[in-house]
């Protein structure tokens, strides 16, 4: 059973201005020489945090690691002006051009592994293989999952107190949305809220403790990646239907190692499943007690034996 490497500090911090309104947060880690890598977190928003570094063999690895748009240490916070996929991928390619990396493996998660299928797919050349655990294939599907009708069978007690707030028979993700651009602060940061209630218990499941949440106040955290998780789902994360699936073709050649907890039911296993069977060279690692989330035994010994095994492939 593999952990996490031992904590580390990265020796190179950047803030590489992407356009004339976002400036992004980078990280180097690990050993200057190694193989490039780089870490797309989900969300979108999420931002990164220092265990991510841990998910790598330090001595092997030049690991990159930094905050989308908005998302994080990254600036201006949550801001949503200036913000596609079509401009993270822009960004993927100024990261890798500023640091001077000709090519690289893509380590991801959620929508951090959305981001790595586009970018592949965009430019193919520069990917040398990817890690992609909780797949998001962003399709009308996988958002009608969360916020319609499939998880909220599972936990009809949370969907209700959403339905309740946003006002029942309305769209959830455009009720949100417009509370969160509302100019009543309240109500921006009780839809936040709300919509990290119902997050927190899809994603934790039993270990989802909502009486923790409700006795802190909303965070700018929580305001801020809200904001940018509803802004992408109103405009479908940016990405055609279908689009990752059916642009495989690009990316048939390219090692690719698929980790999916059987109990993810914010990602439901079927993406990882349809990814794995149009992918040739994809190894699928389907873990029996595992979530959503980066974390438990299981789900750190795949992803770090998934790292160490991709690293003996390139």
């Amino acid at each position: 059973m593999k952990n996490l490497y031992l904590p580390i500090e990265p020796y190179k911090v950047h803030s590489l201005k992407a356009d004339n309104l976002h400036a992004l947060y980078i990280e180097e880690c690990g050993n200057p020489n190694g193989l490039p890598i780089i870490f797309l977190h989900g969300g979108p928003g999420g931002g990164c945090k220092p265990h991510h570094r841990s998910f790598f063999n330090p001595e092997k690895y030049r690991i990159i690691i930094f905050d989308q748009r908005g998302a994080g240490r990254s600036v201006p916070a949550g801001e949503t002006k200036q913000n596609s996929t079509d401009l993270l991928i822009n960004d993927l390619e100024l990261i890798r051009n500023s640091l001077n990396v000709d090519g690289w493996l893509l380590y991801a998660g959620s929508w951090g592994a959305t981001l790595a299928l586009h970018y592949a797919q965009s430019f193919p050349e520069k990917v040398l293989g990817m890690v992609l655990r909780g797949s998001f294939l962003a399709r009308q599907r996988d958002l009608d999952w969360f916020t319609k009708d499939g998880v909220s069978r599972i936990y009809p007690d949370y969907w209700q107190r959403l339905e309740a707030f946003v006002g029942e028979n309305k769209n959830v993700v455009s009720a949100i949305h417009q509370g969160l651009l509302s100019e009543d602060k309240q109500l921006q940061l009780q839809s936040a809220r709300e919509w990290s209630m119902w997050g927190g218990a899809v994603a934790l499941g039993a270990a989802f403790d909502p009486a923790f949440l409700e006795s802190e106040p909303v965070s700018a955290a929580e305001l801020n990646q809200a904001k940018i998780e509803l802004h992408y789902a109103m405009n479908n994360y940016f990405i055609e239907e279908n689009q990752l699936l059916n642009n495989c073709d690009k990316i048939a050649h390219l090692p690719v190692t698929l980790v999916h907890g059987r109990n993810d039911l914010v990602c439901p296993i079927e993406s990882a499943w349809a990814l794995h069977e149009r992918l040739p060279n994809s190894k699928l690692n389907i873990l029996p007690n595992s979530g959503h989330l980066a974390d438990g035994e299981e789900m750190i010994d795949a992803l770090v034996s998934a790292t160490d095994e991709m690293f003996l492939k390139i």
